[in-house]
């Protein structure tokens, strides 16, 4: 995506439950092992009771902030769709939005407060400066062996995206990823893994 001496920002959003967390310590780790210097800084919300999370992750031969500044992010990775629309203007022009296209309801909506956005997906494609990557996390997960994989799954697709190595991916799975929960995590991996995407140029052993 960028040469090793630039610094690639990626946000990845979600809603609390939905292993934003797992995910960007796993995309942290993928990175350092890949020889990359990373920075990440993370903001929980509500995440026990539905709220919003995010996570910022940047990697690049020196970096020396871990947060995104607005309008400058290369990929946002959406665990949740109304989340993606709502972090879109947050993605630098001609950026990439990996978004599951899942509905898991926020605070405001399941209070009553607001209303969810049910074309989200098609709103996120209508702006012609961007890349709109969208998977069915809960399918492909259900298909790996358990729905609670769609955060790994959704790594998958960002991973053709990025030029790590998938002996690195699946190091860092390993060590971040409970053993009773590991095969089927790696499983939902290669399931996103094998989804396409952005493919890069850039070997991926």
């Amino acid at each position: 995506m960028k040469a090793q001496e630039e610094v690639t920002n990626i946000l990845l959003v979600g809603v609390g439950g939905q292993g934003i967390i797992l995910a960007s310590e796993i995309l942290c780790a993928a990175a350092m092992q890949s020889g990359y210097d990373v920075k990440k800084s993370e903001v929980h919300g509500m995440s026990q009771r539905g709220g919003a999370v995010n996570s910022h992750v940047r990697f690049g031969k020196k970096v020396f902030s871990p947060l995104i500044p607005a309008g400058r992010t290369h990929i946002l990775v959406a665990m949740e769709k109304l989340e993606a629309l709502r972090w879109a203007h947050h993605l630098a022009p001609g950026g990439v939005i990996v978004v599951n296209d899942f509905r898991l309801d926020p605070v405001s909506v399941s209070s009553g407060k607001a209303s969810y956005a049910g074309d989200a997906v098609e709103r996120l494609r209508a702006a012609d400066d961007r890349r709109v990557i969208v998977a069915d996390g809960a399918a492909g997960a259900l298909e790996a062996g358990d729905l609670r994989t769609m955060n790994t799954l959704i790594l998958g697709v960002l991973s053709n995206c990025l030029p790590f190595a998938r002996k690195h991916w699946q190091a860092a799975i390993g060590a971040h990823v409970k053993k009773n929960m590991l095969e089927v995590n790696k499983r939902a991996f290669e399931t996103g893994r094998s989804l396409g995407g952005c493919v890069t140029p850039l070997e991926q052993a």
